[in-house]
């Protein structure tokens, strides 16, 4: 169990099971795919959301997004609402040959 919401209690397997979703655009920002826990007290710190796959994984992934505790506004039952800033999208190369010199670091 990793802490005490009200009256029923929330999993990891749970909480990584909940869309998260921005606040102030609506935006569903994905789930979490790890959490950062103190080692100190055992308390959540931060949701950690992996960023995509570029070419099928090949290429790495794209930057992970971070939301810390204090950006959570609530845990319900379906999805996490917080307040963190939606990331920008990078802007894209145009061409075929640009983009692929982009995401190889050429």
């Amino acid at each position: 169990m990793l802490w005490q919401k009200g009256e029923s209690a929330v999993t990891i397997r749970e909480l990584c099971e909940k869309e998260v979703v921005q606040l102030e655009q609506g935006v569903c920002l994905g789930r979490a795919d790890d959490l950062e826990l103190d080692p100190a007290t055992a308390q959540l710190q931060c949701l950690i959301l992996l960023g995509r796959p570029r070419l099928l994984g090949l290429l790495g992934r794209d930057e992970s997004l971070t939301i810390p505790w204090r950006e959570i506004e609530t845990i319900g039952t379906d999805a996490i609402l917080v307040h963190t800033a939606v990331p920008a999208a990078p802007a894209a190369p145009h061409g075929f040959w640009q983009q692929l010199r982009a995401k190889l670091g050429l």
